[in-house]
């Protein structure tokens, strides 16, 4: 049958609102979703699976049956998705995707634990499952069949059933390297139908076509623009799509976030292995559905398409409440260096400041603290940290120096320590690990050392702050010390509603509610609000609480706002 299909993925949505989003792709004309499933998040550390609350996988797959909708289940293991390190674990120890025992048995494990809960739902078992990937895009990555027929086996042996099928772009590179004989190939574009498939045909003749991701829209990297598509563009891309009688699956119909440490990253250049590019917390993807759940034109555009090609259900009655205007004063301060005792997970003694890797954290930040014997008082002895991932802040004797910064800054010109000598601190922030191409699978942290001028500085204690859990900050502990700081305050709730949160003349951070991480903001842009979701609230009051990294302003002000503001919008083209 010809599949009608749009993803959403649970993991960027609230569990309590999945049955609305649902619903909505229903009423647009879409017979079936299709979600990844991220297996850092179901495994975070090694042996530790968790598939409950918001990673209920199972529940989401019951909610979309609910729905009326099949489901197209993508378990990877690689994802892609935007999402950090492309949905593989960071504790992977490489090579990553090929057949190398070293990646293949903790992926065998993960996918004992992950496979036969999609099996339970497939079409075949009474279920809606009704098509399973095998790995994802590989086609840009590796060539290895050995590894691909590996996860085809594994997953017929784990009871998979229903077909499974590969999804890569056209070009010959894609579809020689990304495909396997007896498994269904299908294809990733944003336009120009006839070409795309043209292409995949002349690979795969056989194969029904199935454009397997129709980019619709686009994210978002820091200190760029927000990326749109026009909704007449977009909806006359899935008509030629759909007027050739292919399957389709919009990518995205359900905009989400990345909460937390999820968002990803991409690397700039022809080979996509140059300069950094942090993916922004918002996941809206400019989808028919919005990252709130709003109906967008782009959504009324398809359904006028939609409809030529099947029946349509009622449209839904939009009724989306948002919090009131308000603006709330931050007046509770702690300085990050005065809590590091609250917030590590113990001090790590070595020569050269350890990655989070080898800290044992995924995200967060990295305290690395030596002495620096002096008097170092020349002109012109710049401190390095060359391959730096992402940032860091310095301070001699806990007073600021700077900021080193990722392919841009990766030196201050000059450091100088008294005769007696000075202690030397860099917090190191982690920003998204990348996600597509040949630097996936990166370390983070200070990964090539930290020199002065050209000597190498060792003997380091090293604080590691993962920032999973902030419930035992100490508030009222006297804190002066410039630098990072924890701030506080309350919002006032009279009925949970969606909200929209902006700090406004703040730099760089961190933003939790009621203890949940909503994800980063950064003054760069273009992302100006991060969405705050109903469910996260509570009548009466609610905990406000942000790590600003770069400047407190002289009056710490957290606005809610009326609507989104994802940032001045760049058109963007079929791809």
């Amino acid at each position: 049958m010809r599949v009608l299909s749009g993803a959403m993925h649970y993991f960027r949505t609230l569990p309590q609102q999945w049955p609305d989003r649902l619903r909505k792709l229903r009423a647009m004309g879409l017979d079936t979703v299709e979600t990844y499933v991220p297996w850092n998040l179901h495994e975070p550390r090694p042996g530790e699976f968790d598939f409950s609350g918001p990673l209920d996988l199972e529940h989401f797959l019951d909610e979309a049956a609910a729905a009326g909708l099949w489901a197209v289940v993508r378990p990877g293991p690689y994802i892609c998705a935007e999402f950090d390190n492309g949905g593989l674990p960071s504790w992977l120890p490489g090579p990553l995707r090929c057949a190398d025992p070293g990646f293949l048995e903790p992926m065998d494990r993960y996918f004992d634990q992950v496979v036969p809960l999609i099996a339970r739902h497939q079409a075949t078992r009474g279920g809606r499952v009704t098509m399973v990937q095998v790995e994802n895009e590989y086609g840009s990555y590796g060539n290895d069949r050995t590894y691909l027929q590996h996860i085809a086996d594994g997953l017929r042996d784990r009871g998979i059933e229903v077909p499974l099928f590969t999804s890569d772009g056209a070009g010959d590179l894609f579809l020689t390297g990304g495909t396997l004989p007896g498994v269904q190939a299908t294809v990733n574009f944003g336009g120009r139908a006839g070409e795309q498939f043209a292409a995949f045909t002349k690979h795969r003749p056989q194969d029904p076509l199935f454009c397997m991701e129709y980019w619709n829209g686009w994210f978002d990297h820091w200190r760029d623009q927000h990326i749109v598509r026009d909704p007449a563009d977009a909806a006359a891309g899935l008509d030629d799509i759909l007027s050739r009688g292919a399957s389709v699956n919009i990518y995205m119909a359900v905009g989400g976030t990345n909460f937390g440490f999820t968002a990803g990253a991409n690397a700039d250049g022809p080979y996509v292995d140059g300069a950094y590019q942090p993916t922004v917390t918002s996941y809206d993807y400019d989808a028919p559905i919005a990252e709130d759940g709003t109906l967008t034109p782009k959504y009324h555009a398809y359904r006028e398409v939609l409809k030529n090609h099947t029946a349509l259900p009622p449209l839904p009655e939009e009724d989306h409440p948002t919090l009131p205007a308000a603006r709330l004063e931050a007046v509770d301060r702690l300085a990050l260096l005065d809590c590091l005792d609250v917030l590590s997970t113990g001090t790590v003694r070595s020569a050269v400041p350890p990655t989070f890797e080898e800290l044992g954290i995924s995200h967060g930040l990295a305290v690395h603290t030596t002495r620096v014997s002096g008097p170092r008082d020349e002109p012109g002895m710049p401190l390095r940290a060359p391959g730096l991932r992402d940032r860091a802040h310095v301070f001699l004797d806990r007073q600021p120096l700077g900021v080193l910064e990722r392919d841009t800054a990766e030196e201050l010109p000059e450091l100088r320590v008294p005769a007696d000598g000075a202690d030397l601190t860099l917090v190191v922030e982690s920003m998204g690990r990348v996600n597509y191409g040949p630097l996936t699978g990166e370390r983070k942290g200070i990964t090539r050392g930290v020199l002065h001028e050209r000597q190498f500085l060792f003997g380091w204690e090293t604080e590691p702050v993962p920032l999973d859990d902030i419930s035992g900050l100490p508030w009222g502990r006297p804190s002066a010390l410039p630098g990072p700081a924890f701030l506080r305050t309350h919002l006032e709730v009279a009925e949970p509603a969606d909200g929209y949160l902006a700090l406004f003349g703040w730099g760089k951070g961190h933003v939790w509610i009621n203890g949940f991480h909503l994800g980063r903001y950064w003054q760069t842009g273009p992302q100006e609000t991060l969405y705050l979701p109903w469910p996260l609230l509570h009548r009466g009051s609610n905990e406000i609480t942000v790590l600003e990294l770069d400047r407190v302003p002289a009056r710490p002000l957290i606005t809610i706002e009326p609507a989104p503001s994802l940032g001045t919008p760049r058109e963007s083209h079929s791809k």
